[in-house]
């Protein structure tokens, strides 16, 4: 059976490391591919030339069409592949989602800061070079 998603994930993320480790545990039927892009074995031209810093700067998934969808999309599509879609449902919501997209906006940008963590220069000495 060929995924539905491929989730990228930051595996040195320890918020993304709860709710990948989460979403591993509700997929079932195992209609996501988890790709950890701290992994030695991430390729960025096996996920459609997805470089470090641009996963690392927001969540990625990567449809089985080949679309790539970005952020809170990619969980809401994960939480509806593991019958879990309600959980997002304030996103289909006019007057929510805008300020549930700007939440997140801003959780990406300074995730790092908050989860202590080097900046994004530091990280990618080693991980831009692969």
């Amino acid at each position: 059976m060929k995924n539905k998603l491929t989730f990228l994930f930051d595996g040195g993320c320890p918020f993304c490391l709860r709710e990948t480790k989460f979403l591993k545990s509700k997929d079932i039927s195992n209609q996501i591919r988890f790709i950890d892009i701290n992994s030695e074995d991430y390729n960025p031209n096996l996920f459609n030339d997805i470089s470090y810093v641009e996963a690392m700067s927001n969540l990625h998934g990567i449809l089985e069409n080949g679309e790539i969808i970005r952020g809170l999309d990619v969980l809401a599509f994960s939480y509806e592949l593991i019958g879990l879609g309600w959980v997002y449902y304030p996103l289909k919501l006019k007057i929510l989602s805008p300020v549930l997209r700007l939440g997140y906006r801003y959780w990406a940008k300074y995730r790092l800061q908050i989860t202590g963590r080097s900046n994004i220069k530091k990280l990618c000495t080693s991980e831009c070079e692969k």
